[in-house]
């Protein structure tokens, strides 16, 4: 005797060797045994054989028509026996009975199961939509194989091109642009980014990485709405000095310039000029939720994202000619100490009397010609008082740190001629000394406003958003504490307001000290405790790490366009740990695969097998290690 049963959702057959009242002992035509639940049998025949049986029963199935099916079976709920008399004419034979089975189990849509063997024909509406359901779905799946197929041939689907950033970014996995073009992944063995890329979704790997980049934290665009701004400061007294601001040469957004006099031979006032939008831009008014959204300014090879619009820039960068408010910080110190005297901060207006740069002065703001009293520089009575402070003002935090600080570092400025969207655009890669004079001179002011500064808001119990490092950790916190790499005993981001987000909330904090003097806890945007300041320093440190990948991922990018357009295929570089090294013509780091272990610092010689502007990879191929009498010479180009 022979039993069908249902297994796992599907119907078996098999020979019954011996049965209880609740399980039987089945052999399958393959001599596997199984106990099955007698619930799970369905019937049980005599002949034919199980293997027979399922063989004739299938072919049956597959000629029994759904619809003319469905027309037949009675609309209450019945049993297959039932409805195999009525269909064949007359009792249904183990054949025919498992035929109609199999039938009615594999359609769900014309007839929904209601237990062992019994069924129901499905409501003609309900039917109706299934259908579509189903026929739309076999339409989509239609698509997606042409789409796949057309991948195949190296054409890109408008439906696919039309959301291919949103496919690299956020993709909705059950879209069936997603799911062609995962399918059309698995079969060319490519990522997607790759993929895509090749079927000219974007023109270059450049479009590529910043559209993946606006879509991800600029979704709706990088401009800013149309908002009219009022003036702020036209009332603040003029101050009454000789500024210069320096910078690179493509800054546009100018936040600080000192000024110098001197008072004696000993001793000078220094005054350090810091643009003050936060006059205008106040805590939650519309231009403030505009910079918090950015935190920061996005840079970039050739372009910038600003955090601010371009009216709150103009109005309030210390651009060169006209009156703009500040917040002034004049320290009264001696230049053969360093010793600060006094010091006063001021909101007043400043007029910068020229904005200078970086590249027209470097060649001759020199130390040997600083050292030199007989040589007349640019700007003479300006930089050297500023230089001599300076140099001590360095010394005494090196007393603090308790060693000499490495400016030695070479930074690398890149230039753009031409259009930032254009792959092709010509980039220059211009190596610039970190520790220059002028770039000491910036850093040094730039170090005593923010060290004084959070100093003044400590001191008037005024809550603001510190940079610490203890232990080798910098955190940021909402009370001072040292900064010990720096050597200060506090240090805050103050300098740079329009550029950066924290600057601009410790700025609010310090117009108030100004302000109010003692009482400014009380008035301050601000107040001690304010849970806002730690969701502020969160959001910032995220976005500001977001912000600076992407700009390392163009540098990177522009790195690999300026060795293609140079036609680099041999380089040297500098051993920095283990494989990792650091190109000397251009600011790249990679792994060398297999280099053997030599000392950090040590000189060698690569050759550039391929690069990847996508992935942003370089392979480089270890060549031989660079004598030490060489070692000073240029890198080869």
């Amino acid at each position: 005797m022979y039993v069908l049963f249902e297994d796992d959702g599907s119907f078996k057959a098999g020979h019954i060797m011996s049965e209880t009242e609740s399980a039987l002992q089945v052999e399958s035509a393959s001599g596997k045994r199984s106990k099955i639940k007698r619930a799970s049998c369905l019937f049980t025949f005599a002949a034919p054989a199980p293997d027979t049986l399922l063989t004739e029963a299938e072919a049956l199935a597959a000629g029994i028509d759904l619809q003319f099916l469905w027309e037949c079976a009675p609309q209450e709920e019945f049993d297959a026996e039932t409805l195999g008399a009525d269909y064949f004419g007359h009792a249904p034979d183990p054949v025919e009975k498992t035929g109609l089975l199999l039938r009615l189990h594999g359609a769900p849509i014309y007839f929904h199961r209601r237990g062992k063997g019994r069924y129901r024909t499905a409501p003609p509406e309900i039917l109706t939509a299934a259908l579509a359901a189903q026929e739309k779905k076999r339409r989509h799946a239609a698509e997606i194989d042409q789409w796949v197929d057309e991948m195949a041939a190296g054409q890109l689907p408008g439906a696919v091109a039309d959301h291919a950033t949103s496919l690299v970014t956020r993709p909705d996995k059950n879209s069936q642009a997603w799911k062609a073009l995962d399918a059309a992944c698995s079969k060319l063995q490519k990522s997607p980014e790759r993929l895509l890329l090749d079927l000219g979704a974007w023109p270059s790997p450049l479009a590529l990485h910043k559209r993946r980049f606006l879509a991800t934290h600029f979704p709706k665009g990088t401009g800013f709405p149309d908002i009219e701004i009022s003036a702020a400061g036209d009332e603040l007294p003029l101050a009454d000095v000789v500024a210069y601001s320096v910078d690179d040469v493509t800054t546009t957004e100018i936040d600080d310039a000192l000024s110098v006099q001197r008072l004696d031979d000993n001793t000078v006032r220094v005054g350090i000029h810091v643009a003050a939008p936060g006059l205008l831009v106040t805590r939650d008014s519309e231009l403030d939720q505009l910079a918090r959204a950015r935190m920061s300014t996005v840079y970039m090879p050739g372009e910038k994202i600003p955090m601010q619009p371009e009216s709150v820039i103009s109005a309030f960068s210390l651009d060169a000619g006209r009156p703009v408010p500040a917040i002034s910080l004049y320290v009264t110190a001696r230049i053969d100490t360093g010793e600060i005297i006094s010091h006063e901060s001021r909101l007043e207006r400043v007029s910068v009397r020229e904005n200078l740069r970086h590249h027209a002065l470097e060649s001759e703001v020199t130390e040997a010609a600083l050292a030199d009293p007989a040589v007349k520089l640019p700007y003479d009575e300006w930089i050297r008082p500023l230089w001599q402070l300076a140099q001590q003002l360095t010394h005494q935090r090196e007393i603090v740190r308790g060693r000499p600080e490495n400016n030695s570092r070479v930074e690398y400025s890149f230039y753009l001629d031409g259009s930032a969207e254009d792959p092709d655009t010509p980039v220059r890669i211009v190596p610039r000394q970190r520790n220059s004079p002028l770039d000491r001179i910036v850093a040094e002011y730039m170090i005593l406003a923010n060290c004084t500064w959070a100093g003044l808001l400590s001191s008037r119990g005024v809550p603001g958003i510190f940079r610490a490092q203890q232990m080798g950790r910098v955190r940021m916190s909402t009370h001072a504490l040292a900064h010990e790499a720096i050597g200060v005993a506090q240090y805050a981001w103050c300098t740079s307001p329009l550029r950066r987000y924290v600057d601009l909330v410790n700025q609010w904090q310090l117009i108030a000290v100004i302000e109010h003097g003692v009482s400014a806890a009380l008035v301050a945007p601000f107040k001690p405790r304010d849970a806002d300041l730690f969701a502020i320093i969160g959001a910032f440190e995220a976005q500001y790490a977001a912000w600076n990948e992407f700009q390392s991922a163009m540098e990177k990018y522009w790195c690999l366009r300026w060795l293609r357009q140079q036609g680099v295929t041999r380089c040297r570089a500098a051993v920095l740990k283990e494989d990792l090294v650091r190109l000397e013509n251009a600011p790249l780091v990679i792994r060398v695969p297999g280099l053997a272990s030599l000392p950090r610092g040590q000189i060698i010689e690569l050759d550039i097998l391929a690069m990847d502007e996508l992935s942003l990879d370089l392979e480089c191929r270890f060549v031989d290690v660079v004598p030490e009498v060489q070692s000073g010479e240029a890198p080869a180009d």
